[in-house]
């Protein structure tokens, strides 16, 4: 799709191309692994920093390593962090290739428009793109009102663009992390027992004696506490249940592997909840005490036999007889895992409604092996006049009363806030996009392009060329986070503790921290009273002296602990009285917030549209080196996975003649084609009805030297999604692909010859 901004590849930015660091050698990734310091150095050589990682939301905590020439050499986990138990994963510690990356966004840059209309970005000074930048806010502002301006943001620095664009006098800041991930599950945990998983998860994985995996990919996602946590427990014997159409890491780990036909998991999860319920094999003191809606359920799952789920998930009945018992036996210490992202089919909520009733039935909320309940420090804000009150929002493109469940921004709620509708009050005008690559995290490129078409403005600010920067007004460099402050880590764990990132090195080039970008942004629109400090570190001090803390002590400790208010981290053991904050009072097995909002009160199982004839269900996961489309081109984890590649059953294989290794391209069934070929991964480890790709690779940008055209993009497969009726997520596990093993665009040439 063609539209106003013209895709512009940050390569292409004229005299500035080789200041932006473009060379033969860099796109093979060699120079990375020469030290400019010879020979090996010792701790004792070596000055340690504290950090915690960004690479990924987990956030885990360590030290940031500089020699006395003032280069990184290593970066370690911080022994003291409930995170990371002071190991860190592969992208933790390769996260010095972030910083060390040629292909770094170095300097601002502003798109222009030549005499004969080509357009092309130039170099620009910081003050002429914050000067320009603050101009279209103002004038956005003054034309339309401030809520006509969202902000996209994902990881730790968005908190202080997000502290701006409030000051502003903006509602509409939203993370795909959301609508894209995590959202079905909160809102149906809170349903259930009023309260959400929150991030990090809420499970006691190390105490479990039964862990049942749906879809769940620990051991590739790389959750590190999570990964740490699950080895202690195969230690202990604890049996694990993995359902997954593919073997997954996880699943070559389990006692049982449950190979379920893609679609289907409300069948399985309502025919296990039928033979818990029918063998009384449920936690009957518990459910008695504290649930709402046992009997509505058990004649709601009466006909949900495992020989009925046989028939849809292919799954035989023996199977799910005893891999219900398997958890009714090890219950309370059971935990049927909620998963992260669990945006797939469109009855998402539903579906982890029916997880959560699972393990109400078990009574895993609140007790040891199940649900712990987490603890965090509380960081008063650095004072600043209250943010002033929006008169409107993202909802204003929706019918009155639509997502009443939601309490988080719908990221595709922005999209279709910013397409021009009659039915609305203020169409969305200008976006500020920070450290996420839309176009490989929101569903349906086309919609997400349409939304660009039709914004004023729109600013990007990263540390890397991703695919987004190129459709920016303005792009703004980033240093990384082993370059700058954040504010403090204060995630909930089982005991509270802060984590402090300081730079261990001067930001490279002409980058800038996020804290020093938003205060000069608030200089310029007259909102000086919200960044009334001088620096962040003064910011960081002032709340740390309000715990007890210090700046300089968290310098030292990188993290510190607190002592729990109060001795309640598994709140049902003994099962004390307890009320639930839920319209009951209770665990909602029927839930009457769903049934208040016209929705089903209790799952059901809807069969899918099945695949047309030669065509195959995308599935996609993640690779523990790699972290969304976020680290493709970093050169340490690059090293490691280069590519993706397309899982096929054999049977599917020889149908088409495939052979393993050999490159192919996907079509999917709104006849996208992938703009480069993807190679085979010929296995039995996947179904013959699905194939698997990991998420991130395929980029389009050359100015990713490493990972330009490597593997294929599945967001780009992704072009149909089912939203989720209750709160709007965006199920990306229907669509379907076939497979091409001629170059498409040769075969084009050909016909036009």
């Amino acid at each position: 799709m063609k539209t106003r901004r013209d895709f512009i590849k940050i390569s292409t930015a004229g005299a500035g191309a080789a200041a932006l660091g473009i060379s033969a050698l860099s796109a093979k990734g060699l120079n990375f692994f020469e030290s400019k310091t010879d020979g090996p150095v010792s701790n004792e050589d070596l000055t340690p920093y504290p950090t915690y990682c960004e690479v990924c939301f987990w956030k885990c905590a360590g030290w940031t390593y500089v020699d006395k020439s003032g280069k990184i050499r290593k970066i370690i986990g911080n022994d003291e962090d409930p995170h990371c138990s002071g190991r860190l994963c592969p992208r933790g510690t390769g996260g010095v290739g972030m910083y060390n990356d040629e292909d770094r966004l170095k300097t601002p840059l502003i798109r222009d428009t030549k005499a004969d209309g080509t357009q092309y970005y130039r170099e620009a000074s910081w003050e002429e793109a914050l000067d320009l930048m603050a101009e279209k806010m103002d004038i956005l502002r003054k034309d339309h009102g401030p809520e006509c301006l969202a902000l996209f943001s994902h990881g730790s620095g968005g908190k202080m663009m997000t502290d701006l664009v409030k000051a502003f006098g903006t509602p509409n800041i939203t993370a795909p992390s959301f609508a894209q991930c995590r959202g079905p599950r909160e809102v149906a945990f809170t349903a259930t027992f009023g309260e959400d998983v929150m991030s990090p998860e809420r499970t006691d994985i190390r105490d479990a004696k039964c862990l049942v995996l749906i879809g769940s990919h620990i051991g590739e996602n790389m959750h590190n506490g999570q990964i740490q946590e699950m080895s202690h427990a195969i230690e202990n014997d604890a049996t694990i249940i993995t359902v997954d159409p593919r073997l997954s890491t996880a699943a070559s780990h389990s006692k049982y592997w449950l190979p379920i036909k893609p679609a289907t998991d409300i069948a399985l999860l309502l025919a296990w909840t039928h033979v818990i319920i029918n063998e009384e094999l449920y936690d009957k003191e518990y459910v008695k005490k504290y649930t709402f809606g046992f009997e509505q359920l058990k004649e709601h799952v009466k006909n949900n036999t495992p020989e009925w789920a046989y028939g849809i998930t292919t799954i035989e009945p023996h199977i799910i007889r005893e891999t219900a018992r398997e958890m009714a036996a090890a219950s309370p210490r059971t935990l049927v895992h909620p998963g992260r992202h669990v945006t797939w089919y469109g009855d998402d909520t539903q579906r982890s409604r029916a997880i959560a009733i699972l393990n109400a039935l078990l009574g895993s909320w609140g007790r040891r092996g199940g649900f712990y309940n987490p603890e965090k420090v509380s960081l008063p804000s650095f004072p600043h006049p209250p943010f002033p009150i929006p008169k409107r929002s993202w909802k204003d493109a929706y019918p009155p009363g639509k997502y009443n469940l939601v309490n988080e921004v719908l990221s595709t709620g922005i999209c279709d806030a910013t397409i021009p509708n009659p039915d609305m009050d203020c169409q969305l005008r200008g976006w500020i996009v920070y450290g996420t690559n839309l176009l490989a995290s929101l569903p349906d490129q086309r919609k997400t392009l349409e939304a660009i078409n039709n914004l004023d403005f729109l600013v990007v600010i990263d540390t890397m060329p991703m695919d987004i920067t190129g459709y920016a007004d303005i792009v703004l460099p980033e240093c990384t986070y082993l370059e700058r402050y954040d504010y403090i880590r204060t995630s909930p764990h089982r005991e509270p503790a802060l984590a402090l990132r300081m730079p261990a090195v001067k930001p490279k080039y002409n980058s800038k921290p996020n804290w020093w970008i938003a205060k000069q942004l608030a200089n310029r629109l007259g909102l000086e009273e919200y960044f009334k400090w001088e620096n962040i570190e003064e910011v960081l001090d002032w709340q740390l002296k309000q715990v007890g803390s210090s700046l300089e002590e968290m310098q030292r400790i990188g993290v510190k602990k607190f002592k729990r208010e109060y001795e309640d981290l598994f709140f049902l053991e003994g099962l004390p009285d307890f009320e639930f904050n839920t319209n009951t009072g209770k665990i909602e097995l029927y839930s009457s917030e769903l049934a208040n909002e016209g929705f089903d009160p209790m799952p059901k199982y809807t069969a899918h549209p099945e695949p047309p004839q030669g065509f195959y269900r995308l599935n996609y996961g993640r690779a523990p080196m790699h972290t969304f489309s976020r680290t493709s081109n970093n050169h340490n984890l690059w090293d490691l996975m280069d590519e993706n590649k397309v899982w096929i059953n054999p049977k599917v294989a020889d149908l088409w003649e495939i052979k393993n290794g050999q490159y192919i391209w996907l079509k999917n069934q709104d006849g996208v084609i992938s703009s480069f070929p993807i190679k085979a991964r010929v296995t039995e480890r996947i179904r013959w009805d699905s194939v698997y790709m990991v998420h991130g690779f395929g980029h389009t940008d050359k100015k990713l030297t490493r990972a330009y055209g490597r593997g294929a993009s599945d967001s780009e497969m992704v072009t149909k999604v089912v939203l989720d009726p209750v709160m709007g997520g965006t199920g990306m596990r229907v669509s379907f692909v076939t497979f091409l093993k001629e170059d498409p665009a040769r075969n084009k040439k050909e016909d036009k010859a």
